[in-house]
């Protein structure tokens, strides 16, 4: 399997980002106008139309789902301990706690089917459903209170928390939308990502790491390479672990331990800008994520 191969459509989706604002998109007001379209829109359109339409057989799929969610407790649990451990900026924190234990979607999906095929993808769609609440509220919840807003109501009026437990709703009760209104939210999520990387492009300062003060410099590291850290050791090795407790089929094994070590989802920069974040330090993490996952996927899947 070649890892580095899938990778490479969205890490060069980024490229073209920070080259585009570099070059013929340097007006700094087209880049936050984009991502409040991809946040309010077409974000919400993904994820309402994966979760709503992904077969949800919790009964089938159990051991598999426990793995995963337990996966998701640790990255959380390790993400958040960053707080009181390393002492960091409290907006880096908490604009980049969520590069701990977010996914994406679409190279989840694609690296599903090429291990189990249309098996595999059913499997995957069904963790996203599963999985994709907690983990919004677990990043949106930082972000709240950094932003001196009541938590709860951001998270009430937060649309990806909302587009998620609609779809999920909607997926519990048997809802399906008319054809016409299902092709165009697919269509308004299929852009969602690549204007989402693009942005992400766009915000990415390769100098953020770069801090005149070597000591704001050094915490910087610590808390991005703790980040990257639970993301891409500590999640995959928790499953991997209850893959062998529970006894799992080597497919479900595979794809709970391929789910853990995913790269972050491009989705987390466009939450950390809309939310007074700080984007460009999650654009450099989204980047590092997928750059190093390139190595810890198919490391982890081998040890399967």
């Amino acid at each position: 399997m070649n890892t580095v191969w899938l990778l490479m459509p969205d890490l060069t989706l980024i490229a073209i980002g920070f080259a585009l604002n570099r070059s013929f998109f340097r007006d700094q007001a087209f880049w936050p106008v984009l991502e409040k379209l991809t946040y309010f829109v077409l974000f919400p359109a993904l994820l309402f139309s994966t979760v709503s339409r992904s077969p949800i057989n919790a009964a089938e799929a159990g051991p598999t789902l426990a793995v995963v969610l337990a996966a998701v407790g640790a990255g959380i649990l390790l993400g958040y301990s960053a707080r009181p451990l390393l002492k960091p900026d409290e907006r880096a924190f908490a604009s980049g706690v969520q590069c701990a234990f977010r996914f994406n979607s679409y190279v989840f999906l694609a690296l599903s089917y090429r291990l189990a095929g249309e098996a595999g993808v059913s499997l995957a769609a069904v963790i996203i459903g599963i999985a994709v609440p907690p983990i919004n509220v677990a990043a949106v919840w930082p972000l709240a209170r950094n932003a001196g807003a009541g938590v709860i109501r951001e998270l009430a009026r937060n649309p990806l928390l909302l587009a998620t437990v609609a779809g999920l709703i909607a997926n519990l009760l048997g809802l399906r939308l008319p054809e016409l209104a299902d092709t165009t939210l697919r269509r308004l999520g299929s852009a969602s990502l690549v204007l989402g990387l693009l942005s992400a492009g766009a915000g990415l300062k390769l100098g953020a790491f770069a801090a005149t003060d070597a000591v704001a410099r050094a915490h910087t590291l610590k808390l991005a390479a703790w980040f990257v850290a639970v993301k891409l050791a500590a999640m995959p090795l928790v499953a991997l672990m209850l893959t062998r407790v529970l006894e799992l089929a080597p497919v479900p094994a595979q794809i709970a331990v391929a789910y853990a070590a995913l790269p972050t989802a491009p989705a987390a920069y466009i939450l950390a800008s809309r939310m007074g974040g700080d984007g460009a330090f999650v654009a450099m993490l989204v980047s590092l994520t997928l750059i190093a996952s390139a190595l810890a996927l198919p490391f982890w899947i081998a040890l399967v």
